[in-house]
């Protein structure tokens, strides 16, 4: 068995440059996940509003986690929708069927 070698990745965050293990499958949504941060980081310390480095993290991290769980809902609500509408094809198909 072959074991996943997690390789260092440089990331820039706010300026700052943290090393992450990844694996080499993983890089990719490491690198885009560390410039998404950044980019919420900027936004927020570029408002004013929040100061310090661990504030703006937290807020960044607070609004991602909203927009995840948000989208999560979101799944949850498509999930249903596609399971009731599979439900009246299926119940539509089943009375053709009854039919011929």
């Amino acid at each position: 068995m072959t074991e996943t070698v997690a390789e260092p990745v440089t990331v820039q965050i706010l300026g700052k440059e943290y090393r992450v293990a990844c694996p080499e499958e993983q890089r990719h949504a490491l690198i885009a996940s560390a410039n998404l941060l950044d980019r919420r980081m900027k936004e927020i310390r570029d408002t004013g509003k929040v100061v310090g480095g661990d504030r703006i993290a937290v807020m960044a991290a607070l609004n991602i986690t909203h927009e995840l769980l948000t989208l999560k809902d979101q799944q949850a609500d498509m999930d249903k929708r596609i399971q009731a509408l599979r439900a009246r094809v299926d119940s539509a198909l089943d009375k053709e069927a009854e039919g011929q």
